[in-house]
């Protein structure tokens, strides 16, 4: 990237050939369309009583703005590489120097300028004093000012002009407009300033060139321009309004534009801290002094500042609670630019501490201004400092600050402008005032500066709100303005009607005719007299308004591009015409003064014009229409098109107000294959698809259209939200008769019937079988559920379905849309005749369902069939519903209200879902009878108010409880007057509150009360207004219901003025928020208490909602006001414990309540106070260390602390939660607390937290200020090789304290187990060993020549055993026999003492002959130690392995070592004396027993199993009885290994190592079982790579007949990439799985494996993805439907399963599947007995002789009876709580009924059974023993109520004599057929 190029100002710069920014200053081609009025960012008209001639031409003093001119063939081509190598400002400056010189040479000295030069020569005429004497030869006759008395006052009092402002000034401006390329930057006195992209600060500048860099290919200015203004937007950086010093580069004037001379000043400024600050120095940074800073970083606590001072080491901070309201920390950008007051600085004084909070700033009463400061450097624009006044003028004030710096403030920024009067008062001569500098004059003679007395630059706010801005816009008409103040050659003060907003008048610009002076006694423009005007401009730093009384200006149509209206039908002249290489590229049209719009070749005519340029000719009148407009760019398009200038249809420029079968005109600017994008006006357009382009087939859209051509489209569909919209060019009217007259007869709310004929994403298109006619059917109308129900319903439709019940909600014939909806509730009114159709179905009190139209924030509107819609206010919405966001609705939610009141005449009408009681009946109060122009109070409660307007303030009525909410009670005073009575305006007392969680309980519906009307209640802020603020048309009172408040007298309202430090009230809870309390004092007066302060006892803190209820009373003492911004903090603690807490007052020991504001793994962070928060570390928490675990707080909670330490200088605080200091010091303490040094001493035990892992040791935390240093010696007895790894922060370690150094601070520990333990006995070392020795240990290292093995219990150690010694057969390669860390037992055959080398003996043979007890007492010594690694150096107690004869003597055979995480005897239980022993009686089948290895989704993974080959020896030797006969017939076998360890058969142990597995699996290469324990063996050493692989070959080994044993594997390598992989792995094996294996089978087992493992989405995708490949079996679709319903929990899914499977199965299987789902249905947790009967109901009204069915029902209600007696007589808690006791009794009550109706349902089932005609009597025998045995079974259902044998018995009587009766009847049957 380039280098950026300085430009010859202090400032930073881009090159211009990157910058992609057009020096628009400089540029004599500009667009005629730039010239323009001026608007707000532009240089308003400046005062100046200089007599010139009125101008009006409002020219701009900023450049235009960068755009890509039309006129691209009239601006010079820069070839690549021809670019300039000036910098725009290099290139202005040079321009602007030769302009002068011209115009100099060529110049009349008598000339004198324009109007408009002369406005701006002098701007703040206005605002200075009067002229200064001009020496006689200089005057040119002009009259001398109204007041010399007095030359050096009027020199001294001055204000800021353009003349005044020279390079290097600094002053204060306000952001008043940010543009693409630059910021308007607001002065003082009515001028402007532009801060470019490169003099903002040096990050933004490097941002910028970042930004540039990544698209640095693009040469080309334009799009380079264009990328850049994407990456940075100056909005991130700045914000209108924003204070900011600027520095001075430049001013300069700019002519020659088009040939016309034309000047336009302009200043350009500098925001660069660097430039901004450059008077000062280290000395100079004092509190208040303000400094401009760019944001260098973002931190988390703050901002990291950039002062652009010399020393650049020192810098600023603003901490994140400094940054003020305005601004959201998280959007702060690097580079941003703020004034910044200094509040404070560090100790070493490098880093500053600043404020950017302007409202703390801009408060003067905090003594936030510069009182005293080394050097009057200090004193910049921005600062506020003290003034003594020593002169006074009517032109303004002068005086000193620390009298010695003078100061000046002008006419209007001393206030004497408008409020003369007022200001007067203060400004006297030796009075000392508050001001703020906004700018200093470098020109000057003595050093002086301005200064303002506005109430908005000292406050540092915005000058003019809102709602006066919006009155008072640019280009709006005034009708009145009255003069306040006349300069009688500088202009008029006026008042411009509206609060807070004034206005100036130049005397240039208060009539068409030239005026050279006015008067304010005389004339037309005297005191009081009123004139209309026109706002042309406005400046935020002097707070007024630039106004024209010319007539011309007020006549004229448009000042700006803003005035213009988008579609509206303008008058102008060509101005230009533009051509192009192809001819005549467009024109200039000419509509006001300034403001010109280009009309495209497009847009020139209907018809494409050969010779345009014969048509059109400038200077000739033209009538067009507005098609858009760029106000940020002063541009806008114009349309000469007479089809749309003259075309009547409705303007579509908004998306969100057109609708569906609107028509409008467009213009075709994009022709595509499958359709064309039309143009409407603005952005908005439009897709004109193919298929709508014409009723007749077109193939190719460009042969029947062309671009530019206008088509007149009516809208298909619009989406105002995603800015979308369709039209078509097909005649609306072209339907045939039978199908405009099947839409005609088409009633709306009917029911339907039609077949699905397509299916998109969002609706279903329906042929209507009666019609004939197509509807659409949205996914949101398929139910009355959520939209994801609709979406799952719309997924389970499929085109040819016939759907019944189909509504037809709307149709509209224009459109020939019919809209259906299929939702069950809408389907049921419209059966019902119930569904409102049409405004007449509606009627008052009826209840009616409909769906969410949209939601408004007043409610939601709700529509019916046929469009009609209601309003649902959001007062008639449940409470539970009204607080949630959207009401806890969505669109096209269905719901149910009534209706409330109608309208007839505006056709509308109001709904309600709350009930009678709660809902108020607005048709009385808001259409009732107001012919009289009052409102009828409709049967008032007390019997004499006749109207609403009747109720008045301080009134005493009668009122009735509606109904009682926790916080008020809502109450009636007639049937159309509603009321609230607030809890805080109910008691006077607190002895009055009987219950003080339910203050209102006391109150019941319908009650009357005596209430005292105390105003209007306003919903928004929860206060009530005066009377007459009544908003809309259901008047809300807001009433007392207070004993005292019924007595006649003066109504005494609470006020937060009134509330004093100190004093005690009584409060109600309103809210509970995170960390505080809302309560009401009054209806209108609230305070906080924060949660630590709601009570003395911090047990009740911990449950806030349920200990302090919303509504609760509590006595509450006032703790601070803050009545600037409404803030009243309260306690209800006890006087003497809710004191403010200080550092002060804090003392150690004391015990507090305190709220957990931080938590994290190693501290927590308790605030005391909103100023006093302290940590609690790790060994402050517990007692017990065991315990200590910060994360079982949680944020915001209240714990109890105490306080162990007070650090007053630093304001640092340590508390501790430790059980005994917070509860009782008599408690036992495991871990004592240590505060200091001089609690430890040599050789304690102490325990720790370890606090930093250093490469040089552990530092411990022994207490919050006392660390303990381990070194790495220190860390244990063996050597660890990475001992990092051991050791974590936090981790908890014991040690014994080794050197103390109380002077130094320093402890010293040590952690080995020697230093700590009496009884430690060391490991073996070398000369502990004895030839002949048999040892265990682990192979360290596998050589070709041998195996190295390091003892177990040694100090690491090892030797070696050659190849000849590992066999007594012949090995020809050992790595196949062992691997690192194998577990072996070994003999030491040799030791040479000299070499310190050991050589072992693996052989079978050396073990035969050992003495049992020998092997006892070797493996007993060595049992259980952990051997550490050891280092690579030889040990000082390590030992030399013993070199092979055949290899090199320089091989490695130090002592060795293993890892500490494979050092564990692994053969510490298996290698013992027993082993032999229990090996005779095992017998042959007996699996061997196994632990450990991984067991997944029901398949055993475990390594050590019986295998074959294993039983089989076992069965051959189990005829031998000679426990010695066994190894020696082993010796035949071709594995000589005993099998007491590795080195011995596999029988006693099973496979141990990968040669083990890999010796069985060359026998068994099919085994399953084998390689699944391969697999988990590897698992088991963590090599979960490895597991894989031995899975792939075991699908490759295993044989291709064994596809029993290859499943077995494939679920194997499931369960393992389910635990271990990812689900792309799990999907890929799966994959590959079905390729060889049936993909049902496979597909159900990894079902099975997901959910075991709780994977139940990927359950579900699984089962769909198997049920939708034919055929699927009712297996499995049984098995989804039990996993809906039981695992998943989701029987709505699973009840729409149901019908799929049914649609998807054979007809024979939709019997047993439905029963079974009606036996999930009773069975399932989620599932619905009743549906389960419902179902079964069906089954048996179909096949009544399904006596399968009839018994499976029978066993689910039967076990619905055992469920219900096992509910009864579950056992309970034996407790003395009476309310337990009586809740248990109203249990046992419960289950005894469901217990008492479950055997009903049993016996009622038996009976319709034995009723079923055509059953048999063998079966009917059947069916009455099974009911008999049900009766007697003694501990049965029948019998759980326990009443009694003779119960039992009469149960029992009944059954058999119902028996006799059936086999009586079937008897007479028989009979009766015989005869």
């Amino acid at each position: 990237m380039a280098p950026i190029k300085g430009v010859p100002v202090p400032t930073t710069g881009l090159s211009s050939k990157k910058r992609g920014i057009k020096p628009e200053e400089t540029s004599s081609r500009n667009h005629p369309l730039k010239k323009q009025k001026r608007d707000e960012a532009a240089t308003p008209t400046k005062f100046n009583g200089q007599d010139n001639k009125p101008n009006v031409s409002y020219t701009s003093s900023r450049p235009n703005p960068t755009y890509t001119s039309v006129l691209r063939d009239e601006e010079p081509a820069f070839p690549r590489g021809g670019a300039s190598v000036l910098t725009p400002l290099e290139y202005k400056q040079i321009k602007a120097d030769a302009t002068r010189d011209v115009l100099f040479e060529q110049s009349n000295p008598k000339t004198v300028r324009h109007g408009s030069d002369d406005e701006v020569e002098d701007a703040s005429a206005a605002t200075a004093a009067p002229p200064r004497k001009k020496r006689p030869g200089k005057s040119k006759g002009k009259p001398a000012p109204a007041d010399t008395t007095n030359e050096e006052k009027a020199v001294r009092i001055q204000g800021l002009t353009y003349k005044r402002i020279a390079p290097g000034s600094m002053v204060l401006g306000q952001v008043s407009q940010i543009n693409p390329n630059d910021i308007s930057l607001a002065l003082p006195n009515d001028l402007t300033g532009y801060i470019p992209l490169t003099s903002i600060s040096t990050k933004f500048t490097e941002k910028l060139e970042a930004s540039i860099e990544h698209d640095s290919d693009q040469e080309e200015a334009g799009g380079a321009g264009a990328e850049q203004k994407e990456a940075v937007d100056l909005k991130d950086f700045f914000y209108l309004g924003q204070y900011l010093r600027a520095y001075v580069v430049s001013t300069s004037e700019d002519s020659l534009v088009q040939g016309i001379t034309k000047h336009k000043k302009r200043i350009e400024l500098s925001v660069n801290p660097q430039q901004a600050n450059s008077s000062l120095t280290a000395s100079n940074l004092v509190d208040h002094v303000m400094l401009q800073a760019s944001v260098h970083s973002v931190e988390d606590h703050g901002l990291v500042m950039d002062l652009g001072l010399k020393d650049d080491t020192i810098k600023g901070f603003i901490s994140s609670k400094e940054v003020g309201k305005r601004i959201e920390y998280d959007n702060i950008e690097e580079g941003t630019v703020f004034l910044c007051r200094i509040i404070g600085r560090n100790s070493s004084g490098k880093t500053i501490k600043l404020s950017a909070d302007m409202e703390k700033s801009g408060d003067l009463r905090k003594s936030n201004y510069l009182s005293d400061a080394p050097t009057v450097d200090a004193f910049l624009p921005g600062t506020a400092v003290e003034v003594l006044v020593d002169e006074v003028t009517h032109a303004g004030f002068a005086g000193k600050v620390m009298g010695m710096l003078d100061v000046t403030a002008d006419v209007v920024h001393s206030g004497l402008a408008i409020n003369q009067k007022n200001i007067s008062n203060s400004l006297k001569i030796g009075s000392k005032i508050k001001c703020r500098i906004i700018c200093d004059f470098p020109t000057s003679d003595i050093k002086t500066l301005g200064v303002s007395l506005l109430e908005h630059v000292l406050s540092f706010s915005p000058e003019v709100q809102d709602g006066v801005a919006k009155t008072l816009a640019i280009s709006s008409i005034i009708e009145g303005v009255t003069v306040l103040r006349v300069e009688p050659r500088i202009g008029l003060f006026v008042d411009l009607g509206i609060k807070g907003a004034e206005g100036f008048v130049h005397i240039s610009r208060i009539s068409d005719k030239k005026i050279d002076t006015i008067s304010d006694s005389i004339g037309a423009y005297k005191l009081g007299s009123t004139h209309k005007a026109r706002v042309v401009g406005y400046n935020p730093m002097d707070g007024l308004h630039t106004l024209s009384m010319e007539q011309k200006v007020i006549e004229q149509p448009y000042l700006r591009v803003d005035d213009i209206q988008v579609g509206e039908i303008v008058k102008g002249k060509i101005e230009r015409l533009i051509v192009n290489a192809v001819g005549l590229g467009g024109t200039l049209v000419n509509i006001s003064e300034g403001i010109s719009g280009l009309v495209p070749e497009m847009h020139l005519s209907d018809v494409k014009l050969s010779h345009p340029e014969r048509k059109f000719k400038e200077g000739m009148s033209v009538t067009a229409r507005v098609l858009s407009k760029a106000p940020e760019k002063r541009q806008f398009r114009l349309t000469l098109k007479k089809s749309l200038v003259n075309s009547d249809a409705t303007i579509f420029k908004s998306y969100s107000e057109i609708n569906a079968g609107d028509q409008s005109p467009g213009t075709l600017v994009n022709i595509l294959p499958n359709g064309a994008v039309v143009q409407f006006y603005g952005d908005v357009r439009a897709f004109l698809p193919i298929s709508e382009m014409s009723e007749a087939y077109i193939e190719d859209p460009k042969q029947h259209f062309r671009v530019g051509q206008v088509v007149n489209v009516h809208v298909l569909s619009v989406d105002s939200d995603r800015q979308k919209m369709s039209v078509s060019c097909r005649d609306p009217a072209a339907f045939g008769p039978e199908q405009q007259a099947a839409l005609s007869d088409l009633a709306v709310a009917s029911v339907v019937t039609g077949q699905v004929t397509e299916k998109s994403d969002d609706d279903v298109t329906i042929l209507l079988k009666s019609s004939g006619l197509k509807g659409t059917l949205p996914a949101a109308h398929l139910t009355d559920g959520s939209d994801k129900k609709g979406v799952s319903m719309l997924k389970t439709l499929r085109v040819g379905q016939m759907l019944n019940d189909l509504v037809v909600l709307e149709k509209d014939t224009n459109k020939r849309l019919v809209i259906l909806s299929n939702k069950p509730s809408l389907v049921e009114a419209a059966k019902s005749n119930s569904l409102i159709s049409s405004f007449e179905d509606v009627s008052e009190g009826r209840t009616v369902k409909g769906f969410v139209k949209r939601i408004i924030l007043s409610g939601v509107v709700v529509q019916f069939a046929g469009g009609v819609t209601g309003l649902l206010l959001k007062s008639q919405i449940p409470d539970d519903q009204s607080t949630l966001a959207d009401f806890g609705m969505k669109p096209f939610r269905s719901i149910s209200a009534r209706v409330m009141s109608v309208d007839h005449n505006s056709r509308k009408f109001l709904l309600s879902q709350r009930d009678g009681t709660d809902a108020v009946d607005p048709k009385k109060s808001s259409i009732g009878d107001q012919t009289s122009g009052e409102t009828k109070a409709i049967n008032p409660v007390d019997g004499s108010s006749t109207s609403i307007e009747s109720f008045t303030v301080g009134q005493i009525t009668k009122a009735k409880v509606a109904s009682i909410k926790a916080t008020q009670l809502n109450v009636v005073l007639a049937e159309n007057v509603q009321g609230r009575v607030d809890v805080s305006a109910t008691f006077d007392s607190w002895d009055e509150i009987k219950d003080r969680k339910r203050p209102l309980q006391i109150f019941k519906p319908q009650q009357t009360i005596a209430v005292r009307i105390l105003g209007m209640h306003d919903a928004r802020n929860h206060r009530f207004l005066p009377i007459t603020h009544r908003t809309g048309r259901v008047p809300v009172f807001e009433l007392s219901a207070k004993p005292s408040d019924q007595e006649e007298g003066e109504l005494n309202l609470l006020t937060l003025e009134k509330i004093k430090a100190g004093s005690s009230w009584l409060a109600f809870i309103n809210n509970i928020a995170d960390d505080c309390v809302w309560v009401n004092l009054s209806p209108n007066v609230r305070g906080r208490i924060r949660h630590i302060d709601l009570s003395d006892d911090v047990s009740l803190l911990k449950d806030v909602d349920n200990n302090f209820p919303i509504g609760s009373a509590l006595r509450v003492r006032v703790t601070g006001i803050d009545l600037k911004h409404s803030r009243l903090d309260l306690s209800a603690r006890s006087s003497n414990s809710s004191g403010p807490l200080t550092f002060d007052t804090l003392t150690k020991g004391t015990v507090l309540p305190g709220r957990v504001t931080k938590v994290s793994e190693r501290l927590l962070i308790v605030q005391l106070e909103s100023t006093i928060a302290g940590p609690i570390f790790l060994t402050e928490l517990e007692d017990d260390y065991d315990k200590a675990n910060p994360t079982t707080y949680v944020k915001d909670e209240i714990v109890r602390v105490c306080v162990t330490d007070v650090d007053i200088p630093n304001k640092k605080v340590s508390l501790s939660t430790r059980p005994s200091k917070v509860l009782n010091s008599s408690l036992p303490v495991k871990d004592p607390e240590i505060l200091k040094i001089n609690q430890l001493n040599v050789n304690d035990v102490v325990r720790g937290f370890v606090k930093n892992v250093a490469d040089s040791g552990l530092f411990v935390s022994l207490g919050p200020n006392v660390t303990a240093y381990v070194r790495v010696s220190d860390l244990s007895d063996s050597f660890i090789k990475d001992w990092k790894s051991k050791f974590t922060v936090d981790q908890l370690v014991k040690g014994k304290v080794t050197a103390l150094d109380p002077l130094l601070n320093h402890v010293q520990m040590s952690l080995k187990d020697s230093v700590l333990d009496k009884s430690y006995v060391p490991p073996l070392s070398f000369t502990d060993f004895e030839v002949g020795q048999v040892v265990t240990g682990k192979v360290r290292k596998v050589e070709d020549f041998g195996a190295f093995i390091v003892i177990d219990g040694s100090m690491n150690v090892s030797g070696l055993c050659h190849r000849s010694e590992i066999a007594d057969q012949r090995v020809e390669d050992v790595s196949k026999l062992y691997e690192e860390n194998d577990a072996v037992k070994a003999i030491i055959l040799k030791i040479d003492l000299e070499k310190r080398r050991i050589s072992f003996g693996l052989k079978a043979s050396y073990f035969e002959d050992l003495d049992e007890d020998d092997e006892v007492n070797t493996e007993d010594s060595d049992e259980d130690r952990i051997v550490l690694e050891a280092s690579d150096d030889e040990d000082e107690d390590g030992s030399e392995g013993e070199d092979d004869p055949d290899e090199d003597e320089d091989e490695d055979l130090e002592d060795g070592g293993v890892d500490l995480s494979a050092a564990a005897d692994l053969d510490g239980d298996s290698v013992d004396e027993d082993s032999d022993v229990e090996m005779d009686d095992v017998d042959g089948e007996k699996p061997i027993p196994v632990t450990g290895g991984l067991k997944t989704a029901g398949f055993d993974w475990r390594g050590d199993l019986g295998l074959e080959s294993h039983q089989r020896d076992s069965e051959s030797e189990a005829s031998s009885s000679d426990t010695r006969e066994k190894p020696r017939k082993k010796r035949h076998h071709k594995a000589t290994i005993k099998p007491e360890d590795l080195t011995g058969t596999l029988d006693a142990n099973g496979p141990q190592s990968v040669s083990d597995f890999e010796r069985l699996l060359l026998s068994q290469p099919s085994s399953s079982y084998l390689w699944l324990s391969y697999m988990a063996f590897q698992l088991q050493l963590s090599e979960v790579d490895k597991a894989r692989e031995v899975a792939a070959r075991a699908l490759r080994t295993i044989d291709l007949t064994e596809q029993t044993e290859k499943m077995n594997v494939w679920i194997a390598w499931l369960n393992l990439e389910n635990t271990y992989g990812s689900q792309e792995s799990v999907e890929d094996i799966f994959s590959r799985a079905c390729e060889v294996c049936d993909p049902k089978e496979i597909g159900e087992k990894l079902i099975s494996t997901y959910i075991q493992s709780g994977k139940n989405d990927q359950a579900s995708a699984l089962y769909d993805t198997l049920l939708s490949r034919p055929p699927s079996s009712p297996a499995l679709w049984h098995n989804y439907l039990s996993f809906l319903m039981g695992t998943a929990h989701e029987p709505a899914k699973a009840r729409t399963t149901l019908s799929r499977a049914m649609q998807s199965l054979p007809q024979h299987t939709h019997v047993q599947l439905t029963s079974q789902f009606a036996c999930l249905e009773f069975r399932a947790e989620a599932g619905d007995a009743e549906r389960g009967r419902t179902i079964f109901e069906g089954l048996v009204d179909t096949w009544p002789k399904r006596w399968d069915l009839w018994g499976i029902w029978l066993d689910m209600e039967m076990v619905v009876a055992e469920t219900a007696a096992k509910a009864l007589h579950a056992p309970s808690e034996d407790t003395g709580n009476k309310k337990r006791k009586q809740q248990r009794g109203n249990q046992d009550s419960a289950a005894a009924e469901d217990l008492a109706t479950a055997c009903q349902r049993v016996r009622a089932l038996f009976e319709r059974i034995l009723k079923v005609k055509g059953l048999k009597p063998r079966k009917a025998s059947k069916l009455f023993k099974r009911w008999i045995a049900w009766e007697e079974k003694s501990d049965g259902p029948a019998n759980a109520l326990k009443t009694g044998e003779k119960d039992k018995s009469k149960r029992v009587g009944t059954v058999k004599a119902k028996a006799a009766d059936f086999v009586r009847q079937h008897a007479q049957g028989k009979d009766d057929g015989a005869e």
